[in-house]
């Protein structure tokens, strides 16, 4: 019965997604590519309905910070199980709109460094299946290897928890960037004009899509390009619109074969991929 709710709830929740960039995609950006349906979408589909298994999976992996706070004292068990902790220090003390500007600050720079990490050599295969798309709108968002995603969710939250942020801010964080990250691969070409340097924005972020060779490598940021222009990985050319989007490997195309995709070097080199 939890199983049938969960996927009652996902269909709501692709309807929703679904409605709401329908609009933002073929009425508001006057989406050019003909059709609704597209290859690769009952991939992404299959994503879109099983991330919220590996969303609880991941979160398994919080027990191991949650327990270095309890024996440092800052909280107990309890407390944390209850959900009653609201961090500690005083970041706890700050405001909570202060606590939320200071997060996405933080989120923002730890997500551009391991979105690097991601495109360094021995990670890359997990995040090739991201890259697999060869044609981007919000549902492709969605194709994440698990591994990834678990990588993305944990590796910022953890410091944000030990400098004593709120977890209810970080949470409320999390699902805006989310949300926003979803919008990013939505197939407009919209730049914001005037703010195209300031936040990212579906040309920014299509860019680190292409697999034109001076995009190769740009455009980490998952909200502010700053992180970008400050180490030199920022790309947005006037007057062009990217195209040519892709892994620069081969991925497979079915869930299956995409999850297995990072592993399967592993055994034609008999043995954990090298580091970067």
């Amino acid at each position: 019965m939890e199983l049938l709710a969960h996927a009652k709830k996902h269909l709501l929740g692709l309807l929703l997604l679904g409605l709401l960039f329908y609009v933002i995609e073929r009425v508001m950006g006057a989406r050019r590519r003909p059709g609704y349906f597209r290859p690769g979408m009952l991939t992404d589909a299959a994503y879109f309905f099983t991330v919220e298994f590996f969303k609880q999976a991941s979160r398994v992996l919080f027990i191991v910070p949650f327990f270095f706070l309890v024996v440092a004292g800052v909280t107990t068990g309890e407390a944390a199980k209850a959900g009653s902790y609201h961090g500690f220090g005083p970041v706890a003390t700050q405001p909570v709109w202060l606590q939320a500007l200071e997060i996405y600050l933080l989120a923002d720079f730890l997500g551009y460094w391991i979105h690097r990490l991601f495109h360094s050599r021995a990670w890359w295969p997990f995040h090739a299946v991201h890259h697999s798309s060869e044609e981007l709108d919000w549902l492709s968002s969605v194709r994440v290897h698990p591994i990834n995603e678990a990588v993305d969710k944990i590796a910022p939250a953890v410091p944000i928890l030990f400098l004593g942020f709120d977890p209810t801010v970080t949470a409320g964080v999390t699902g805006f960037l989310t949300l926003y990250a979803i919008f990013l691969h939505a197939d407009v070409d919209w730049d914001f004009g005037p703010l195209r340097s300031v936040i990212a924005t579906p040309v920014f972020h299509r860019w680190h899509h292409s697999r034109e060779p001076e995009a190769i490598d740009k455009n980490f940021a998952g909200l502010l390009p700053l992180w970008d222009i400050l180490f030199g990985t920022y790309y947005m050319p006037r007057g062009l619109q990217p195209q040519n989007f892709g892994a620069t490997e081969p991925v497979p195309t079915g869930y299956f074969g995409q999850l297995w995709h990072p592993f399967a070097g592993w055994f034609k080199r008999k043995g954990p991929p090298p580091l970067p």
